[in-house]
């Protein structure tokens, strides 16, 4: 997972750049094929902050952002959404269903056609 980290009006410190890496790692703990991260950092005004990230996962482009009052709390809410959002596309990976359903489908117009 290569993770890039950018900031508006704000410096990057190594301890946001620790912090970000920390909330990262649960994301690629659920799902191993994420292929690159790109997080923007920016300081809106004194008193709102905003962290924005664009994910590119195998198969799909995963996108989110948060606002807060405080950069931590703003990265921790763009971690819990891009996380629920990851769970949610690898849950639609695994779901067996929706191929049968298609199968399910081609098979009563192959019957359908047969029979008329």
């Amino acid at each position: 997972m290569q993770l890039e980290i950018t900031g508006h009006h704000i410096e990057v410190t190594p301890a946001l750049d620790n912090y970000i890496h920390s909330k990262f790692e649960r994301i690629v703990r659920h799902f191993d094929q994420v292929l690159n991260i790109h997080v923007i950092l920016e300081v809106i005004n004194k008193t709102h902050h905003s962290a924005e990230a664009s994910m590119h996962v195998s198969g799909n482009h995963i996108f989110a952002n948060a606002k807060e009052e405080n950069m931590y709390a703003s990265i921790d809410a763009l971690a819990d959404k891009l996380d629920r959002q990851i769970l949610k596309h690898k849950a639609k990976l695994k779901d067996h269903h929706r191929d049968e359903g298609g199968r399910r489908n081609l098979n009563m117009a192959e019957e359908t056609t047969e029979t008329e």
